[in-house]
């Protein structure tokens, strides 16, 4: 498979008050075109600021991030949906369009075909409120995927759901990314929600963290991630992961 992304001694500090703070020790990874790579760790590991040095919305102390691909499109995915109230479903969708200053009758017709293929096109005048906090989820998603980016980081896409509706989204999330082949890297502190979505978890340690572990998820038979979550492998790879999740914090 081809890296479509690398990244190579990976450090991050911060400078408060009380001196130099390390939250990034030393991070190396590598994620395949088409790959979905989960990221998992402790409470204030540094997941979401690795994950944003690698959309490249942070910038690193030290190391590299490199793309193996020119000018490459980024879709980040907030852990709220982040849609504006006063905007229709239609006006959410085409707003990452309207930044990018890619707007026209084609993408257009892209994002609304979106929007019929994932049977949401009869929200398209709603606004946000009207909708259910899953329905608002595959919007953002939509949304996200109508500017056609190249990789798509997630950042607990997830949390703000309750536990049935998260395993509903996350089944039509998956199914999403997968019919549109994307390279997807998602944070998340769930590591069921790890084991049935990802090919690949990348286990962090505490502050200042490094990589403790890489598993690749080999399955008897990969299917939607609630199908996953009943596989005979799931808990193998369930208690290898809790096991190495540093657990003091």
């Amino acid at each position: 498979m081809n890296k479509i992304l690398e990244c190579k001694n990976i450090v991050k500090k911060y400078n408060t008050i009380n001196g130099e703070i390390e939250a990034i020790k030393d991070i190396s990874l590598d994620v395949n075109e088409g790959e979905f790579v989960a990221i998992v760790g402790a409470s204030g590991c540094g997941k979401s600021t690795l994950l944003s040095i690698l959309a490249g919305l942070t910038k690193q102390s030290v190391g590299d991030v490199k793309y193996n691909i020119d000018n490459p499109v980024i879709g980040y995915m907030l852990q709220e949906d982040a849609l504006f109230e006063h905007y229709t479903i239609l006006d959410n969708i085409l707003l990452g369009l309207k930044v990018k200053n890619n707007l026209n009758n084609k993408s257009k017709d892209y994002a609304i075909n979106l929007l019929k293929k994932y049977k949401l096109d009869k929200f398209i005048n709603k606004k946000p409120s009207e909708l259910s906090g899953g329905m608002k989820q595959r919007v953002a998603l939509i949304r996200t995927l109508a500017i056609r980016p190249d990789i798509l980081f997630l950042d607990e896409p997830f949390s703000a759901l309750d536990f049935s509706t998260r395993l509903s989204v996350s089944d039509d999330v998956y199914k999403i990314i997968k019919e549109n082949k994307k390279t997807t890297i998602m944070v998340t502190h769930d590591i069921g929600e790890a084991v049935s979505m990802a090919q690949k978890v990348v286990v962090l340690s505490k502050s200042p963290s490094v990589i403790k572990n890489v598993y690749k998820i080999e399955l008897d038979k990969e299917g939607l991630p609630t199908q996953n979550r009943k596989d005979s492998k799931y808990n193998y790879y369930y208690d290898l992961i809790w096991k190495d999740l540093d657990k003091d914090e």
